[in-house]
């Protein structure tokens, strides 16, 4: 038995990239006003394409940074030891130190 569907509407990709490039530069943009503040040197960067981990590691590789900062959940109880999932790739994946910041 084979069902058509009629009424299907074609994802607007092009909006979506938009949307998201949009968002991604009001982020970093916050970020790095906060940096400024603060006296942190800061190079926002947006990588599409790409898992967030591997894009973690293939900006900071690209970039040659010395050192990979990240968030990690603030977790309490026995979830505590763990770490977010990217987190724990960015770790697995990188040849430069990491520092998980809770």
């Amino acid at each position: 038995m084979t069902v058509r569907s009629e009424g299907a509407i074609a994802l607007p990709i092009d909006a979506y990239e938009e949307a998201v490039s949009a968002d991604a530069a009001r982020i970093l943009a916050g970020v790095s006003a906060e940096a400024v503040k603060v006296g942190v040197a800061c190079e926002a960067l947006h990588v599409r394409d790409q898992f967030p981990a591997e894009g973690i590691v293939a900006a900071a590789k690209a970039q040659g940074c010395e050192l990979i900062v990240m968030a990690s959940h603030g977790r309490r109880g026995l979830s505590k030891l763990l770490l977010g999932s990217q987190a724990t790739r960015v770790l697995a994946l990188s040849e430069v130190p990491v520092l998980i910041c809770r």
